[in-house]
């Protein structure tokens, strides 16, 4: 069992990609959290992962959600307050049946991975170019 701890993601900055360092938050009802702080906690990133079975069918089912809010600064009547101006989400759902091997997991784990890179252009340009596909 994966303890909760820190986590470094990288984004896509042009030229010079950026490490973001996520830390650990809580965890609340089996969901482990672990922030990214701006100094600001409205600007916090969020990255939580949970795994759940359902009783029904016994299926095991892992999420990870990412959220990445941006900050501006308001002013009124000569008060600046930090005000989120709109989150970017990311929500991402493995659902493997009890009889699936970890070879199996494995496998579509890295393959939606490697959909998610920028060579991909079908995935990538629909998510991040906001491209329709025709």
């Amino acid at each position: 069992m994966p303890q909760l701890a820190s986590t470094t993601l990288t984004d896509r900055t042009p030229t010079t990609p950026v490490v973001h360092t996520f830390t650990p938050r809580d965890i609340v009802s089996g969901v482990g959290t672990v922030i990214e702080t701006s100094g600001v906690p409205i600007g916090n990133s969020r990255l939580s992962v949970s795994l759940s079975q359902t009783a029904s069918s016994g299926r095991y089912k892992a999420i990870v959600k990412l959220a990445r809010p941006v900050v501006a600064t308001q002013v009124v009547n000569g008060v600046s307050t930090p005000v989120v101006v709109r989150t970017a989400f990311a929500d991402l759902t493995f659902t493997f049946d009890s009889t699936s091997s970890e070879q199996e997991r494995n496998d579509i784990v890295g393959m939606l991975a490697d959909a998610l890179g920028t060579s991909k252009t079908l995935i990538n340009d629909v998510v991040v170019k906001l491209q329709g596909v025709y």
